[in-house]
């Protein structure tokens, strides 16, 4: 008989079934992130320094929440680290366009950033990533946004603006 399945943790896990899309789910966890992003800082007005503060209060609540969400999916998948679990994805999204002005192309660097150092997996992410179940499923990829964060910032800053 199969294990039955926590709901809420699945469906927040899979980041609403994102993680179920092939190839490559955790391209589409933090392209769903991006997307929610880009939509609210377009929508919502706000300051630079508010858009930034509120990016980084939903990184954060997403990491929270993430933890024991990917803890129980593991768990219940019995597997370590299920490649259909993407709210690490979208957590660590959502660190790397913190400082992200609200535009596509500095978010499309967000998000080739992101991505480049989650899947290449970078000293010090790799060592992480051996933490134990959920905290190891997150952290590491908090860890490649904010490496994402930094490189991005840098770039925005020997670039030219786009208004």
């Amino acid at each position: 008989m199969a294990t039955p399945k926590t709901r809420w943790a699945w469906t927040l896990a899979t980041f609403f079934g994102a993680g179920y899309l092939a190839p490559g789910p955790g391209t589409y966890g933090s392209a769903a992130a991006l997307l929610l992003w880009y939509a609210a800082a377009v929508i919502v007005p706000s300051t630079p320094v508010g858009l930034a503060l509120a990016t980084a209060l939903a990184a954060i609540l997403v990491t929270a929440i993430g933890i024991p969400a990917s803890t129980i999916t593991a768990r219940e998948a019995c597997r370590k680290d299920p490649g259909f679990v993407v709210i690490d994805e979208v957590a660590g999204q959502l660190f790397a366009l913190i400082l992200c002005p609200p535009h596509w192309l500095p978010a499309l660097l967000a998000l080739l950033l992101f991505r480049l150092f989650d899947i290449a997996k970078p000293w010090p992410i790799r060592r992480i990533e051996s933490l134990p179940t959920g905290t190891g499923i997150m952290l590491d990829d908090v860890a490649a946004g904010l490496l994402a964060l930094v490189c991005g910032a840098l770039l925005q800053h020997f670039l030219p603006p786009i208004h």
